[in-house]
C-alpha cells in the first residue's frame, strides 16, 4: 500500500464518519444501556431469587406513572 493509496482511504473514511445517520449514532447507547438494565435485573434475580425480580418493577411504578402523566400533558 502507497501512501496515496492510506490518504485516499483515511478521507473516504472521514467522508463516510461525517454522514453518520444521527438516529443510528443514538441507537447503540440506547441499547447498550437497556442491555446493561435487563442484565442487572437479571443478576439481581440470580443473587435474590424472586424477589430480586418482582421488588425492582415494584420500585419503578412512581417512576412509570410519573411518565405516563408526563406524556399525557403533552
Amino acid at each position: 500500500m502507497t501512501a496515496s493509496e492510506t490518504a485516499t482511504r483515511e478521507t473516504a473514511q472521514a467522508s463516510h464518519a461525517a454522514h453518520r445517520d444521527p438516529d443510528i449514532a443514538i441507537a447503540g447507547p440506547i441499547l447498550l444501556t437497556v442491555f446493561v438494565l435487563l442484565a442487572a435485573w437479571a443478576g439481581s434475580f440470580v443473587m435474590w431469587g424472586v424477589p430480586g425480580l418482582y421488588v425492582p418493577a415494584v420500585a419503578l411504578v412512581p417512576v412509570m406513572m410519573g411518565l405516563l402523566i408526563w406524556i399525557s400533558r403533552g
